[in-house]
């Protein structure tokens, strides 16, 4: 015989409500289309499924023998559904924001992988993101992973993809513009100015701890909306430096990019996502992100927190830098 879904699925739900008018409101069907399909499907079958009577209907001993594979019949048909669309709907991705380095991490892995679809956000920090990431409404998002608000959520993982150096950026005109490269005590007169990181409470504890080691004052000013507004604030400073990836371009920004020299400060890049999230599009994504390590820290050329050596959650040597 040559059984249809739909006959199948009318004749499972039928069998579990045992009366056609709330089968056919499950099904949003008339109880007359409802009853057509299973009449086709039982004379497939060529045997009656249900006993009718006018009051009652119940199974017959073919329904009962029947409806256990019926049932895991329709049951797979759903999970092959739900596959196709699981792989068809694109992976929501949270990058931090546009001018970091996430966002070039899933470009390469979409173009090594095409199968790969993405859905961007943008929320400026992997403290605004980890509500997201721990109801699913996102399936990853990039970040620091140390300095978080509150312990580390044990229903999330994480991996290391990228350590990325940090530079001076000053406007043509700043008094250290002519420099090739800056030491910390280049920075002590006029100190680092950053936009407010609001929300990405990692992010500052990264500058706090990063001005500490250096020895250089920190200033934080309005929060900065898009990269045009960042790049007015940094050339609004005369003595001050912003900080940014030295993967940044700046040219025709009017700004000058200066890298910082021993130490070099590098930004510690991971990938988190949630253990039990089985999205199929999710593990090519995380196929396509190469873990990275963090320099020896007893390397002097490198600064990174001595904090982020340590698993989040887990107590460190030496909390101070």
């Amino acid at each position: 015989m040559d059984a249809n879904i739909s006959g199948l699925r009318a004749f499972v739900v039928t069998a579990e409500e045992l009366h056609f008018g709330r089968a056919a409101a499950r099904l949003f069907v008339t109880q007359q289309a409802l009853s057509k399909r299973i009449r086709r499907l039982e004379e497939g079958l060529g045997a009656a499924l249900f006993e009718r009577t006018t009051r009652s209907i119940r199974l017959t001993d073919a329904g009962r023998s029947f409806l256990p594979a019926a049932a895991e019949a329709v049951a797979a048909f759903d999970r092959a559904v739900e596959a196709v669309r699981e792989a068809a709907d694109p992976v929501r991705v949270d990058i931090y924001d546009e001018r970091f380095t996430p966002l070039r991490l899933v470009r390469e892995a979409s173009e090594r992988d095409p199968r790969l679809r993405v859905e961007l956000s943008m929320r400026q920090g992997l403290a605004v993101a980890l509500p997201a990431l721990r109801r699913q409404e996102i399936d990853a998002a990039f970040g620091r992973v140390q300095d978080l608000p509150g312990p580390w959520p044990p229903e999330l993982a994480y991996r290391l993809v990228r350590v990325e150096p940090l530079a001076a950026f000053v406007p043509e005109d700043h008094a250290l513009a002519g420099r090739s490269e800056l030491r910390p005590a280049d920075l002590r007169a006029g100190g680092i100015a950053m936009p407010d990181p609001a929300g990405a409470e990692e992010w500052r504890g990264y500058l706090e701890r990063l001005a500490a080691r250096l020895g250089v004052p920190l200033r934080f000013n309005v929060p900065a909306i898009g990269v045009q507004h960042l790049v007015e604030q940094f050339l609004g400073e005369k003595s001050a430096v912003g900080l940014g990836e030295m993967s940044i371009d700046a040219a025709g920004s009017g700004l000058r990019r200066i890298p910082i020299v021993e130490p070099t400060p590098l930004l510690p890049w991971s990938v988190v996502w949630h253990r039990r999230n089985p999205r199929p599009l999710l593990r090519s994504l995380l196929a396509q992100l190469r873990p990275a390590r963090l320099p020896d820290p007893a390397d002097p050329r490198h600064w990174v927190p001595d904090i982020d050596h340590v698993a989040p959650g887990r107590p460190a040597a030496d909390q101070g830098s």
